[in-house]
């Protein structure tokens, strides 16, 4: 039986989730301590895998480590099978009818609800989850874990009510036209990443707010804070089989998912090889699918900060302070994270004194240690890419040094120095390819070059997420951001090219950089809608000719 919908109800007003300072002495910096303490003490924690409400101990383990120390487990989780998938999906599907058919009001309770369960109670928890296992100091898992993630749930409420009031505008006589958003035939497979908690949670709870059922498969770099988010949407209401969370191996999970009929859409944050190839394996099954999939993803990237001539030494000291943020936050594991500068000739030697300078000032270690800057890469295989492009720079590329950091050292934490190489190769390997560590290159153009160097900048990669143009007056501004249009699906004027915020800057790129959907906004929530057109007549018509038809 249906629930009766008596009343047309508004949302609260949404807001952006305040952010805590974590100052020495605050209250803030005490229960992120104290959280910290208690969830080292009780030692790494049994995480199963859930279908249908049912938490499953496949009794095959594996482990995620503290990349600060790689010696400590953060959590053992079971890991799921093809067979175990092929349940969710079943089980998903069970649940989908009772999930859609509620109320709107009902269905964003939930995660309304989660929202304030996350930024009240579970809070701390779920940052002490994000610093420990994915390796973010106490500021990026603020921004991340706690803020983002809140909006994300919150700003959704609210697009999704913009969109179910996007209504024909016109009716004719006796008629009455309306427009229907149903959800997706089949579900959604959600495949999320390692570098954010709020990306992990946002990719299964946009299209379940829609009305969809998910299979989630969290990243095996993230699956403890990715649990408690998950425990949350469940303390908050979400219905058993709504979102079935399993993690496991990609391969036999993603395969098992995208070859069942009922595959309606991949929800996906992550590196660009793997999109490719799951775009062109849904190609392959594409005779099997009851309707077409929607393949939404966001990837990598390869982004950038410009520097143009008419910046004075206060404009090229902030560019350079925006720099060290954009580059080396989170250790350079952003999607977002500035990769290359391109600075003018006649700026450099003030932009590299106050780089170097500011640089010197960066301390690294555990993220236990809430002084440190910089922490470590997410795991060994990370760690090993990245050193690799490091060791190249210095070794075997001509026209390429390193003038700041450089080391490498995974005997306890796989750590990286904050690196910064200079270059004078328009092509060399790290201005070209995404590296997603703490590795940023530098190549000084000659001020008359600014237009050339702009179509550098956009020749140089086949990436388009985000980037920054640095100048001082409005006319080298207006030049810059037309000659730079097609670069980044998120472009920063006097600002560092990473810390999209929900509800103000919807995030995602274009070309090699995915699908452009725009996470935090109407666009990425309509993808995981189906509309349907809906005409009623009210008075019977008397005859079946036309005017047109009568002599």
């Amino acid at each position: 039986m249906a629930t009766p919908t008596l009343a047309h109800f508004k949302l609260p007003v949404i807001e952006n989730e305040a952010m805590l300072n974590y100052a020495p002495g605050s209250p803030e910096r005490a229960k992120i301590e104290h959280a910290l303490k208690e969830m080292i003490a009780n030692g790494p924690v049994e995480i199963p895998v859930v279908i249908n409400g049912e938490k499953i101990f496949t009794k095959k383990i594996a482990t995620q480590v503290n990349p600060s120390d790689h010696k400590k487990i953060v959590c053992k989780y079971h890991e799921a099978d093809a067979a175990l998938t092929k349940k969710a999906i079943e089980g998903a599907e069970e649940a989908k009818a009772r999930w859609e058919s509620l109320p709107f009001n009902d269905r964003v309770a939930v995660f309304l609800k989660a929202a304030d369960l996350l930024a009240v109670k579970y809070r701390y928890k779920v940052m002490a989850a994000t610093m420990l296992g994915q390796g973010k100091n106490i500021w990026q898992a603020e921004i991340d874990a706690a803020a983002e993630l809140c909006d994300f749930l919150r700003f959704n409420c609210k697009y999704a009510e913009e969109i179910y009031q996007q209504q024909p505008p016109k009716n004719s006589p006796g008629t009455w036209n309306r427009t229907e958003f149903r959800a997706l035939e089949g579900f959604v497979l959600a495949v999320s990443p390692f570098n954010f908690t709020a990306i992990g949670g946002n990719l299964p709870a946009a299209p379940a707010l829609m009305g969809n059922v998910v299979i989630w498969k969290p990243s095996p770099g993230a699956v403890y804070s990715n649990y408690l988010v998950y425990e949350i949407l469940v303390e908050a209401g979400l219905p058993a089989g709504v979102i079935q969370f399993v993690p496991g191996p990609a391969e036999e999970i993603v395969g098992a998912a995208i070859s069942n009929p009922s595959f309606a859409s991949l929800h996906f944050t992550g590196s660009t090889h793997v999109f490719r190839k799951l775009w062109k394996d849904i190609g392959n099954n594409i005779d099997i699918y009851k309707s077409y999939p929607r393949v939404v993803g966001e990837t990598g990237g390869k982004n950038y900060h410009m520097l143009h001539p008419s910046l004075d030494k206060d404009g090229v000291r902030h560019a350079a302070l925006q720099t060290i943020r954009a580059a080396f936050e989170y250790q350079g594991q952003k999607c977002s994270a500035c990769s290359r500068v391109y600075v003018p000739k006649s700026q450099f030697a003030d932009f590299r004194r106050e780089l170097l300078a500011e640089h010197a000032k960066i301390k690294q270690g555990s993220v236990e240690k809430f002084e440190n800057f910089s922490g470590p890469v997410i795991s060994q295989f990370a760690f090993d890419k990245i050193k690799g492009y490091i060791q190249h720079a210095a070794t075997a590329e001509k026209g390429t040094e390193i003038i700041a950091g450089g080391k490498c050292d995974d005997s306890v934490g796989y750590f990286i120095e904050p690196t910064i190489i200079l270059t004078t190769k328009k092509d060399a390997k790290t201005l070209v390819e995404e590296i997603f560590g703490p590795v940023v290159t530098i190549y000084v153009y000659e001020d008359a070059e600014f237009a050339q160097t702009c179509k550098l900048v956009s020749d140089t990669t086949p990436y388009g997420l985000t980037g920054a143009l640095f100048a001082r007056d409005r006319d080298s501004i207006v030049a810059g951001s037309n000659l730079l249009r097609n670069t980044s699906g998120n472009f920063y004027i006097n600002d560092k090219c990473t810390g999209a915020v929900v509800g103000q800057q919807p995030f995602g790129g274009g070309r090699a950089s995915g699908t452009n959907d725009k996470a935090g906004s109407s666009s990425l929530l309509i993808r995981f809608v189906s509309t349907r057109s809906i005409k009623e007549s009210f008075v019977p018509i008397e005859g079946f000719a036309y005017p047109s038809n009568l002599v």
